[in-house]
């Protein structure tokens, strides 16, 4: 593997009581020199095991949105390549080949790469998952990120190519942290829909805004086009998860929409 390569790349991730999951994220990112992370107020053991490893940088900083965490983050990077991690993302050996040829060929013209990911259930990947690939990996100076909803998304200057070996999305957080952080996201979804034009939506943004449809599509999309009936109990898991972060929103777009007729 091109270790020159791999020198150009700094790792970028954001923390927030992250014990579960990011000694199993560093364990995939020993190649890297420089890791830099904005912590935004752990309470658990995340700061403990980050301080165990030497490359690792921790900047903190109170959270605002992931988009000036991410921007925040950007900031202590001044060149090279940034490989921008959530902290239950893990790199596999083969997407690591993929992204030291990428970066080490001299004629590459691309300012960043969209990767795919496979999402883990107690550790073992599934067949399929309803995340769309992202822009992981990218020139330092080509990008900057913006809000989007409960997310973000990166604003990339130039041209983007894309990688086929997927991140492992391996979340170990308890179920209950889990729900805690949906209604949080899910109020700014809802802001988010009710505030943007139907046409500057995506297809699965204006059915959510039928309020009805997405829940049980999702349940469909898992188990049947996801393939995760062929998975199990891991499928079935995963498929009610995503189903009750729709169902959710739902509630909370037809909350939303009872109070306005109310006020009328």
């Amino acid at each position: 593997m091109p270790v020159q390569s791999l020198d150009q790349i700094t790792p970028l991730i954001l923390t927030y009581d992250e014990e579960p999951n990011i000694g199993r994220v560093l364990e995939r990112l020993t190649w890297a020199r420089r890791i830099v992370v904005i912590d935004s107020g752990s309470t658990d053991g995340t700061l403990e095991i980050l301080r165990q490893h030497p490359q690792v940088e921790v900047v903190k900083r109170c959270f605002d949105s992931f988009a000036c965490q991410c921007n925040f983050g950007l900031e202590q990077i001044s060149e090279g390549w940034v490989l921008s991690l959530d902290a239950d993302y893990l790199i596999t050996g083969g997407l690591l080949q993929a992204i030291a040829r990428v970066v080490g060929g001299e004629s590459s013209s691309m300012a960043g790469y969209r990767i795919p990911f496979r999402y883990c259930v107690f550790g073992r990947p599934l067949s399929g998952t309803v995340l769309p690939p992202r822009i992981a990996l990218f020139r330092r100076e080509a990008g900057h990120y913006v809000d989007d909803g409960h997310a973000h998304q990166l604003l990339l200057q130039g041209s983007c190519g894309d990688l086929n070996e997927p991140i492992l999305h391996d979340d170990r957080k308890p179920l209950a942290r889990w729900l805690w952080a949906q209604e949080r996201y899910l109020r700014l979804e809802v802001a988010k829909l009710n505030s943007t034009p139907a046409a500057q939506l995506s297809l699965a943004d204006r059915l959510r805004r039928l309020h009805v449809i997405a829940p049980f599509a999702i349940l469909l999309l898992c188990l049947v086009w996801k393939l995760g009936l062929l998975d199990g109990w891991r499928g079935w898991f995963y498929a009610f998860q995503r189903m009750y972060v729709e169902l959710l929103l739902s509630l909370m777009l037809m909350e939303e929409r009872l109070k306005t007729a109310a006020r009328h």
